[in-house]
């Protein structure tokens, strides 16, 4: 099976082509830029035919949350425009796509974690322009799955363990919001679990189940309570260590605005494919382990 995954140098990219070697009978191909750009919409269907894909990943994306508020045509370019083209070429191809969205589609204001029949309404410019690519997605043809995902740490790219062990080398507290809470999810995770999916996609050609999922790490958490773990685990390790203080979302202004609850239920997924995530402390154990 020959998964073409878009996005050469993201997390999930990296992470795919990594448990992809794992796999004997799995072949992850990433591409990228200049081949495929999705800000130029004309350079991907060609790009993404020439690997000759049996399942494509969808997982490039704009993804400065504050920075997509200056920019919104080019949020908008790459992640509904784009992500569209994408799914586009593999209804071309007659290959089902797996695409990849985020917890941003939602408004944070759920009691609890949500399913994927709640209602969306994003409060910024980046979550919109996801919440506008899973439609394209959508509707550029039947075989797809949206896989909405939050709060992704992985050995790769920029994220928040990365930041955390980064910030403990220097100081001796650490400022983090306690009042935003999600599953802290792990692209090595998320990688293993596209893997599963895409075999009984590429298995089953008969397949009905078709949609939108969620996909996240186990367990739910602050992100204080995050900082806390990754920065316990490290200096169980001899790494970097700091204080974590408590702060409040109004504390730490941002330019757009955060989900305050971005717990997903997973149970949708599990019941389908049979694969449930790690609890998130597990994963990011791991992680820290590999940084330190």
């Amino acid at each position: 099976m020959r998964l073409t995954v878009t996005g050469r140098d993201g997390q999930v990219a990296a992470s795919l082509l990594e448990v992809g070697h794992a796999h004997a009978d799995v072949e992850v191909v990433a591409i990228g830029r200049p081949q495929l750009d999705l800000a130029r919409p004309e350079t991907v269907i060609d790009a993404i035919a020439a690997t000759k894909p049996d399942v494509v990943v969808s997982a490039a994306a704009y993804t400065a949350v504050d920075q997509a508020e200056d920019e919104p045509d080019l949020a908008f370019a790459v992640n509904a425009a784009g992500a569209g083209k994408v799914a586009e070429a593999g209804a071309r191809l007659g290959v089902p796509v797996i695409h990849l969205s985020t917890d941003y589609v939602f408004d944070g204001s759920a009691p609890g974690a949500y399913v994927e029949t709640d209602v969306t309404a994003p409060l910024g410019v980046y979550g919109a322009s996801k919440l506008a690519g899973e439609q394209a997605v959508a509707a550029a043809g039947p075989r797809h799955l949206i896989l909405r995902t939050a709060w992704v740490y992985s050995p790769f790219g920029r994220n928040f363990v990365k930041t955390m062990l980064r910030l403990a080398a220097d100081r001796d507290e650490i400022s983090v919001v306690a009042d935003q809470w999600g599953n802290p999810t792990c692209a090595l995770d998320i990688a293993d679990a596209i893997l599963h999916a895409a075999a009984m996609l590429h298995g089953d050609k008969s397949f009905g189940a078709f949609g939108t999922y969620h996909l996240a790490g186990t367990g739910e958490t602050n992100w204080s309570g995050f900082a806390r773990h990754i920065l316990d685990t490290s200096q169980a390790l001899d790494g970097p260590w700091a204080r974590v203080r408590d702060i409040a979302t109004m504390d730490y202004p941002t330019k757009a605005r955060r989900p305050a609850n971005s717990r997903l239920s997973t149970a949708k997924f599990a019941s389908v494919f049979g694969w449930t995530a790690p609890d998130w402390r597990q994963s990011t154990e791991a992680v820290v382990r590999r940084l330190s």
